[in-house]
């Protein structure tokens, strides 16, 4: 098990920006990806990256927003998040898997953070 660590959750205001850490410990990975889930709401992939060359992937409602980057020496990803709007507002998590792919369903993770909570106010 890859054992995760996230922070760098808050409140901000609408067009404010946040970001996300996720430090991963214990056995290898290939790839992280951020998620987030709202009250009511299914899980919601947001960007994903890829260990081995840095390749990122992202969904349709962050593109251009998020940006996701990653620290080797660190062993932590990072989720630079942009002009916040209020439907931001979720649990975010970070997740990790071993299969050398860019994953986007919530199910081919292995591994979970425990969230960081993100509230942007109007």
């Amino acid at each position: 098990q890859v054992q995760l660590v996230e922070s760098g959750g808050g409140l901000v205001q609408a067009g404010g920006s946040l970001r996300l850490s996720c430090t991963a410990s214990g056995r290898t990975f290939s790839a992280v990806g951020w998620f987030r889930q709202a009250p009511g709401k299914e899980r919601e992939f947001l960007a994903a990256i890829r260990w081995s060359d840095g390749s990122t992937y992202y969904g349709d409602s962050v593109k251009g927003r998020f940006t996701i980057s990653r620290d080797n020496a660190k062993n932590t990803v990072y989720l630079q998040m942009n002009n916040l709007k209020t439907e931001d507002t979720a649990v975010y998590y970070c997740a990790a898997h071993r299969r050398p792919l860019i994953i986007t369903t919530p199910a081919g993770y292995t591994s979970w953070g425990q969230g960081t909570q993100v509230t942007v106010s109007s």
